[in-house]
């Protein structure tokens, strides 16, 4: 079996985008604009399964195991590239059952080696992610330094940090026992119109 990949990331509130956003572009992040997301969590036992789709980009499923807290944290996860992303959405939803969706807005950026996530997610606000990939071989210290410079230039405090993901946020909030793949492709459609201003 394939080793999962690694990163060390961080998940917070951004009570002010354009301010994050300016910061970044002072640090000398690489911008790669927006991408409109769509992502289906499935019902699983053990970690997280959910299926992104997005433009521009195509679907793929991602396999996750990551701790509930409210610092910077450890992630695992597998990426598998999909060719049909509805019908592997009706089926998974079929076997498994649909935990949650979760559409958004992200404006990726990159600093060395960190992928910077601007988020503005339908029903929840605005947030920022950090995430520091890391080499099969590292031992995790310079990705979780990484973290640590990124959000002291940030200003993240210790409120703004949380333990869990959009999709569980979301169930805390509203029932989203109706969630169906049905419309997941005009959702992610809807999605890249508002990305793009049309």
């Amino acid at each position: 079996m394939q080793a999962p990949r690694r990163n060390i990331e961080l998940k917070a509130t951004d009570p002010n985008p354009s301010a994050s956003l300016e910061v970044c572009r002072t640090l000398g992040a690489e911008d790669h604009g927006t991408i409109a997301q769509r992502d289906t969590y499935f019902e699983v036992a053990r970690g997280g399964l959910k299926l992104r789709e997005e433009r521009p980009g195509g679907p793929h499923l991602i396999q996750f195991e990551r701790a509930s807290e409210p610092q910077q944290r450890e992630s695992r996860y597998r990426i598998i590239e999909v060719s049909d992303g509805a019908a592997l959405c009706s089926a998974l939803a079929a076997a498994l059952g649909i935990r949650g969706v979760v559409v958004k807005r992200r404006h990726l950026l990159l600093w060395q080696g960190v992928r910077i996530h601007l988020d503005k997610v339908e029903r929840l606000g605005t947030f920022i992610e950090l995430e520091a990939v890391a080499p099969p071989d590292s031992d995790l210290a310079h990705e979780h330094r990484l973290v640590v410079e990124l959000r002291d230039a940030l200003g993240i405090t210790d409120e703004r940090l949380l333990a869990l993901g959009y999709a569980a946020q979301l169930l805390r909030a509203s029932d989203d026992s109706d969630a169906s793949c049905a419309s997941t492709g005009a959702a992610a459609r809807r999605a890249t119109r508002r990305a793009s201003g049309a």
